[in-house]
Formats: structure tokens, sequence, C-alpha cells
């Protein structure tokens, strides 16, 4: 049974910063790319960043890819979001996906509000 459980939201000052965590569960992690996605309320979840199964390759969202980094560890199945210069407007529900077999699975998500 494939889970995805996120871990690291909460509350951040603007300009502060956020590790995000996702351990992944009943699938053999190492194969496949993850994803992180966000939704802010009111607005259609987005594509946060990306990493392949190696971790060789990483692709972000204009919006991010100076401040946003994702990584993995294939050991621990764990795939990471550092967020750095966090702005009130990245507040949101983040989300860990991964496309397994032709199909999709989320994590519960983990909220993370960046207010003063």
């Amino acid at each position: 049974q494939v889970q995805l459980v996120e871990s690291g939201g909460g509350l951040v000052q603007p300009g502060g910063s956020l590790r995000l965590s996702c351990v992944a569960s009943g699938f053999t992690f190492s194969y496949y790319a993850m994803k992180w996605y966000r939704q802010a309320p009111g607005k259609e979840r987005e594509l946060v960043a990306a990493i392949s199964s190696t971790g060789g390759s990483t692709t972000y969202a204009d919006s991010m890819k100076d401040r946003f980094t994702i990584s993995r560890d294939n050991v621990k199945n764990t795939v990471y979001l550092q967020m750095n210069s966090l702005k009130p407007e990245d507040t949101a529900v983040y989300y860990c996906y991964a496309l397994i077999r032709f199909r999709g699975y989320w994590g519960q998500g983990t909220q993370v509000t960046v207010s003063s």
C-alpha cells in the first residue's frame, strides 16, 4: 500500500525558512520521480518542484526556483523541500506526489503559513 506522509509545515515569519519532508512507503522509492505541489486557499493546486528518481535532475516553478530546493534520500525513502525567503504568498497546503504505474498518489498535505 503506497503511503506518502508529509511533515515540517508550520507558521513562519516572512523571510524565514522551513524544510518539508515526505516519507514514502509501499513502493520502491528509488525507482520513481517525486514532486511537491501546493494549494493556496481559493486557488488551484500547482506544481512546486520535481526531482528524478536518482536526484540528478530537478525542476521548479519559476516563482520558486531561486528560493526552494528539492532533494531526496533514497536510503531514507524521503523527499525534501527546503524553502527559504518565504513570502506570505507561499502560504498553502503542500503535498507530496508520486506517479506509480500510471496512478497518482498524494500525501495528506502539510500546512505552511507565512505571516508576521
